[in-house]
């Protein structure tokens, strides 16, 4: 009876054509691939869950969603070791960290090595081959933890095994570019079915795409909120203005950024489901909310002063449904104030972005 065990993989899968096609090589090999899908915090605005599922199915992964949003922040958003993209987006240590959970998974399964759906010279900031290299060396360290003692042979006196945990880590999409991985030299994985894409361009993704005919997939460029424009200059205003804290979160990723006539930061949602996102409680503002009225939640900080706590009431009350002259209850806080609407042309210009 044949009682080999199967080769397993885990795989940092964003929901993109490239890490799909990553585990769909894996996957025509006979290797078992465990989707990983990182919850930093700065994904879709929208829950994609379903998505993830039905796309990992369609080329024989297995999803885990792992939600490391607190950690990300905590540790990584902002300090950096290589810095950050042309926004606000630290992806090369960004990379690393999902590479240090996703080993850390990997020993929990017991698999056998992680793969990425990275591209060489894909991304002018985390896809060049001195920022793999950057992240290799990264992971190098993560790999100094005890937990790896039993995948590792750091000595060398054991040649079933990597010295080092960065040696584990394989990209199909560019393999055969790169130097061959220890997966590889092993034979777990056939490097002559490996793929040897570069550059900008999405033709031979696209024609696996057709090939496939994947009903699950999702068109190329973005993802990540961190490489908007309108986010990273919120996370850049705030950083200026305060300490940043976990609950910002969701006021840099909705609704309408205000900075106000004394200096106050306000967020207002746009419609329902910014509302939804905006009702919270956080540590550091109050939520401002319309009284017997249809209107927008809002957030303010709650050592604003008492003019831009009113200024921001009645710009809320301007986006409500209300009538220029007449006074609405609306409550800041723990308080109920009985105010007109302000002129919403006027609010315009409390908006950071215009």
């Amino acid at each position: 009876m044949n009682t080999k065990k199967q080769i397993s993989a885990v795989a940092l899968f964003s929901g993109g054509l490239d890490s799909m096609i990553s585990m769909q090589l894996l996957h025509e090999q006979g290797i078992k691939v465990y989707a990983l899908n990182f919850n930093i915090g700065f994904g879709s605005n929208k829950d994609k869950s379903e998505y993830f599922y039905n796309a990992a199915k369609q080329v024989g992964a297995e999803l885990i969603q792992i939600n490391i949003a607190q950690q990300f922040f905590n540790n990584i958003l902002f300090k950096p070791q290589y810095g950050y993209g042309k926004y606000f987006n630290p992806c090369i240590d960004c990379h690393a960290n999902m590479f240090a959970h996703a080993f850390a998974k990997m020993v929990e399964l017991g698999a056998d090595f992680a793969i990425s759906g990275e591209v060489l010279g894909q991304r002018p900031k985390s896809q060049r081959k001195e920022a793999m290299d950057q992240v290799k060396k990264l992971v190098r360290h993560i790999g100094e933890d005890s937990i790896y003692d039993s995948i590792l042979s750091r000595d060398g006196s054991d040649t079933s095994k990597p010295k080092t945990l960065d040696e584990l880590i394989l990209r199909p999409m560019s393999a055969k570019l790169m130097p061959e991985t220890f997966p590889e030299k092993m034979g777990w994985v056939d490097r002559n079915k490996l793929l040897d894409v570069s550059g900008r361009g999405r033709q031979i993704q696209l024609n696996m795409l057709k090939k496939y005919k994947w009903k699950y997939h999702e068109k190329p460029g973005g993802g990540c909120l961190l490489t908007d424009t309108s986010v990273a200059t919120k996370i850049k205003d705030m950083v200026s203005h305060r300490e940043v804290v976990f609950d910002d979160l969701a006021l840099f990723k909705v609704g309408r950024y205000m900075v106000l006539e004394n200096g106050a930061r306000c967020v207002i949602s746009r419609n329902e489901e910014e509302g939804k996102k905006l009702d919270i409680t956080h540590s550091l503002m109050d939520k401002i909310v319309p009284q017997n009225i249809k209107g927008p939640i809002a957030l303010i900080e709650k050592n604003a002063n008492d003019n831009d706590r009113i200024l921001a009431a009645r710009i809320v009350l301007s986006y409500s449904k209300t009538e220029q002259d007449k006074q609405y209850n609306i409550k800041i806080g723990e308080e109920i104030l009985n105010l007109a609407p302000y002129s919403k042309e006027d609010a315009n210009k409390f908006l950071l972005l215009q």
